[in-house]
């Protein structure tokens, strides 16, 4: 079996639609991670569903929503509740904070709300005869230093159809702009560390209710380890609270406004 790792960005979705053109050999379906309606960018979980999914299923491909499910409690768990929630006694906080040093640290989110749920998924249902299975990643020749970093899971063998075809993302976007279908935004967690100050700046004039909500998730993770005699940790590298570290951006110019820049368009962010 042939999977695509759907993250709902630009990249993963012009290889499904590639794909349902043949140009892709055989896929038999795509995988999207959501990590939490209250985590994903809210444009993101509104493409996957009315539009990508729907649109793909007509010509045979079906998409698949995925969610994390705790061991303990089979229930759902959001990657903003986990943080919310967070209670452990360590610096590692599941997403990729900045220290006062101005460095991020170390983060799980990607392994365990991405890779693990995909997993998890084709385990349950390729075949084990059929494992290792081909996971189709969406990275683009502009950005070929991400592929083949970190290790192949033993479920799965990572490939890279947009290298094979020598496909840059301007290349995507006319790939997604042909089929008829708009160009899908950024994809990655709106209170994503990595975001550039650009982006942060863009959220705050674009969706300052989604920005104050970032803030918001900084207050608690600063409180909550001050309460704990531990350094603060912060969403962007300047070593302050994102209130006094964001400038909002002024009027757009040019592109498609929040999160033009950086993002987890493969469905399995910066891996």
């Amino acid at each position: 079996m042939r999977i695509i790792s759907y993250g709902g960005g630009v990249q993963s979705t012009a290889m499904i639609v590639l794909a349902t053109q043949g140009k892709i050999d055989k896929v038999d379906a795509a995988l999207f991670s959501n990590v939490g309606d209250d985590s994903e960018h809210p444009e993101t979980n509104r493409y996957v569903r009315e539009v990508m999914t729907p649109w793909a299923a007509e010509r045979g491909l079906p998409v698949h929503e995925l969610h994390r499910v705790k061991a303990k409690t089979g229930k759902r768990e959001t990657l903003w509740q986990r943080m919310m929630e967070h209670e452990g006694d360590t610096l590692r906080e599941p997403i990729p904070v900045y220290g006062t040093n101005g460095a991020p640290m170390s983060r799980s989110c990607t392994a365990d709300h991405k890779i693990k749920v995909l997993g998890k998924w084709i385990k349950d249902n390729v075949p084990k005869d059929q494992l290792p299975c081909d996971v189709l990643i969406g990275i683009s020749l502009d950005e070929i230093e991400r592929a083949g970093r970190g290790r192949d899971e033993k479920w799965e063998r990572r490939t890279y159809p947009l290298l094979d075809l020598r496909l840059t993302r301007a290349h995507c976007i006319d790939i997604i702009k042909d089929a008829g279908l708009p160009v899908p935004p950024k994809s990655s967690c709106f209170f994503c560390p990595f975001h550039s100050m650009n982006v942060w700046s863009e959220l705050r004039r674009d969706k300052p209710e989604l920005f104050e909500k970032a803030a918001e998730l900084e207050d608690k993770l600063i409180e909550r380890r001050e309460n704990r005699g531990m350094d603060p940790v912060y969403l962007t590298r300047k070593g302050k609270r994102i209130r006094l570290a964001v400038i909002e951006a002024g009027p757009s110019l040019f592109g498609d406004g929040v999160f033009n820049d950086g993002g987890c368009d493969e469905g399995y962010c910066w891996v």
